[in-house]
């Protein structure tokens, strides 16, 4: 049985967080050696978004941009990419976020300049939009619990307390460190973990759930989250390069990641999000789901934008039919 409301005529999925303007090297030389920057857009949550739409499903992005030319972009860019942006409130003071992308020999790093956006202003209030109810999933993530008081607030609400009935909630961990250092040591933990086991959906990167709880194996984080069994979130532990479990009440699925090149790893975990929801809303079983996922974040790691080219829906679907041996031996190019 699926865990979704039946369809109906709004977005499929409402995705709630920051989105802000990215300015990113056209080339792998390190950010200051860079004549010049390209400006485009991210956000985890719009991230998300972008990717159901490319899937062909019905997607909005709700948040907070500043009344300023970055926010603009946000809005035309998002627009351009099919995701419904019509409740998105604009502040006519507070500024929408910045960030960076600075490539390296093992990894791209990332700089901030989000304190005091327009997007650390959202609150309660926003969750009283009728867009929300009308939904069939709400996609959250711990990014934006860390951005504020009120935006821990928001997440309380739509969360937690239920304050929309209805949409089954979808929560990524998103654990951010550097969000949370203001706080006291123990508050992320504490915070992202009373908000996973309150979901309905719950995205995890085994890595980061060994920072923030200890847990070593995908197994230990199902027992901590209280997932598979009863009233427990369906659970997905996303281990890199080696696969990634799903734990439901039906049972535990685990698919391989297929080997792909990787340009840069920023946006692949919005991706696999991304192509899991979309298998959820195409009442695929647990593999597909998982495999979709994979496809999607594939895509994101042979790039250097945060939200790829989907491929085309008649190869993503030769390779969700493909058997276990093949799957396994699958290489993306």
């Amino acid at each position: 049985m699926s865990i979704l409301p039946p369809p109906g005529s709004g977005a499929e999925v409402v995705c709630v967080g920051e989105t802000m303007a990215m300015l990113s090297p056209t080339d792998p030389r390190p950010l200051a050696e860079q004549p010049s920057l390209a400006l485009a857009v991210g956000g985890a949550e719009s991230n998300v978004a972008c990717g159901l739409a490319a899937l062909g499903h019905r997607a909005a992005w709700l948040g907070r941009v500043g009344d300023d030319p970055f926010g603009r972009r946000v809005l035309a860019d998002l627009g351009a990419r099919g995701v419904d942006v019509s409740a998105v409130e604009v502040d006519p003071v507070r500024q929408t976020g910045v960030y960076f992308k600075d490539p390296g020999p093992d990894r791209t790093g990332t700089h901030y300049y989000r304190r005091g956006s327009a997007a650390s202003r959202m609150g309660p209030e926003l969750g009283r939009l009728p867009l929300l109810g009308r939904a069939r999933v709400l996609h959250l993530s711990g990014i934006t619990a860390a951005l504020s008081d009120s935006c821990m607030e928001l997440l309380q609400e739509l969360v937690v307390r239920r304050t929309v009935p209805g949409p089954a909630v979808s929560f990524d961990v998103n654990h951010r460190p550097a969000l949370w250092r203001q706080r006291p040591s123990d508050t992320a933990a504490t915070s992202l973990l009373a908000l996973a086991r309150a979901a309905d959906i719950v995205f995890v990167g085994r890595d980061e759930a060994e920072a923030l709880w200890g847990t070593r194996k995908p197994d230990e984080i199902r027992d901590l989250i209280g997932a598979g069994a009863g009233p427990g979130p369906l659970l997905v532990v996303k281990d890199a390069g080696h696969g990634a479990t799903s734990y439901a009440a039906d049972g535990t699925v685990f698919a391989p990641t297929p080997e792909s090149e990787v340009l840069e790893r920023v946006g692949a975990g919005d991706a696999f999000a991304a192509g899991y929801l979309a298998g959820l809303l195409e009442d695929r079983d647990a593999a597909g789901r998982l495999r979709l996922g994979h496809l999607i974040a594939a895509a994101t790691l042979r790039t250097r934008e945060d939200t790829p080219t989907v491929p085309p829906r008649p190869e993503l679907d030769a390779r969700l039919a493909l058997d276990d041996a093949a799957w396994s031996a699958l290489r993306l190019s």
